[in-house]
């Protein structure tokens, strides 16, 4: 509306100033009757009204013309403002939408287990959505590991196997070096997992420290005795509720180099084993698998031996989610838990076969008898 005005102011002064023009135009010969004289006073004050309306015809239009300006660049202003937030907000709200769509997706398949082709697909389009938006907003350390990466981290989505976000598979997939060798590789993967399809799969963490140590914690849990029909005379077909409970641990270190991650493999263990006497022969420091000792000794007898350093690449991280790529390009999806950077104590796991468990739950909801 202000524009209009100003337009308005313009127009006006610049008719004013030509239909000074004209009248005066007109005046001039009106006035050839009157004597010389006459027509020389009436000049001389037509002269000195013309030039005090010039004037304020200019001033006016000067006034207008600035007024004009300021208003525009304010408007530019307030637009290019407006604008800018318009696009952060969206750009917030994308993220956002992007990630719970991919929460969605990955709380309704396991983690991506039970993955539709389809879902899969749309999974793919949304975690390369964050990944395209995604600018660092940490610089890299060689010495230590950036506040945004550190903390605990559970494994929320996938598109392959879960426990090849561990280090030993990572490990394990660096020493391929042909095409060949990767789908010997892929197919060990998928009949490793078909072979403990009796199991579940619990939690899956990975823990960062500031100082460069990975921790990943891989959490099962199989039936203790699956089929009772093979055992009694019983046709009961189903299993007891009681279970072999562990969780693989492996350790590495990391180097940044570039945005990625250089990992070396380092131990193996199994921790929080419920079962009894396996549990303080596992819980034994020689009972890790050491894998650079191992390293040590295939370097000294096999000539075209190199130790495996898997690379992983970050693409996304924000506040609660890191997203990361291995050398296939495999994606997985981790979900900040906790700033801890400490693994996960299992001493407090007894080896019992979770009966105690399954006793103290039947006395609360059947005998209910205290002491």
């Amino acid at each position: 509306m202000t524009s209009f005005k100003v337009a308005a102011i313009l127009l006006t002064t610049s008719s004013l100033a030509r239909g000074f023009v004209s009248s005066r135009s007109h005046v001039g010969s009106s006035r050839s009757v009157h004597n010389n004289k006459s027509i020389v006073a009436a000049s001389i004050d037509d002269s000195a009204t013309e030039a005090q309306v010039i004037a304020g015809a200019e001033e006016a239009i000067e006034a207008a013309a600035a007024e004009f300006s300021a208003l525009a660049e304010e408007q530019g202003e307030v637009k290019t403002s407006d604008a800018q937030a318009s696009d952060s907000s969206s750009s917030s709200i994308d993220v956002v939408a992007t990630q719970n769509s991919l929460l969605r997706i990955a709380a309704s398949t396991d983690r991506g287990q039970y993955a539709s082709s389809s879902q899969k697909e749309e999974a793919s389009q949304l975690f390369s959505q964050l990944e395209s938006s995604y600018e660092a907003t940490f610089t890299e350390d060689a010495d230590a590991i950036s506040p945004a990466l550190t903390g605990t981290w559970s494994l929320l989505y996938s598109n392959t196997q879960l426990f090849r976000s561990s280090p030993f598979f990572l490990a394990a997939r660096a020493v391929c070096k042909t095409d060949d060798e990767v789908k010997q590789f892929e197919w060990f993967c998928n009949m490793h997992r078909a072979a403990l399809a009796i199991s579940t799969i619990g939690a899956v963490n990975q823990v960062i420290s500031k100082d460069g140590r990975m921790v990943n914690e891989f959490e099962v849990k199989a039936g203790a005795v699956p089929f009772l029909s093979d055992f009694t005379p019983f046709r009961y077909s189903g299993g007891l509720p009681v279970t072999f409970d562990g969780a693989i641990v492996s350790s590495a270190d990391i180097t940044q180099n570039n945005g990625e991650w250089e990992i070396y493999m380092d131990t193996v263990e199994i921790k929080g084993s419920n079962i009894p006497g396996l549990r303080s022969i596992l819980d034994m420091e020689n009972s890790k698998l050491k894998s650079r000792d191992l390293s040590k000794i295939l370097e000294v007898n096999v000539n075209s031996y190199e130790v495996p350093r898997p690379v992983l690449r970050t693409t996304f991280v924000d506040d609660g989610m890191r997203i990361v790529r291995d050398e296939d390009g495999n994606v997985f999806v981790y979900g900040k838990t906790s700033d801890s950077q400490e693994p996960k104590d299992y001493s407090d796991v007894l080896p019992d076969l979770g009966v105690a468990g399954l006793l103290e739950g039947f006395n609360d909801a059947v005998t209910k008898f205290y002491l």
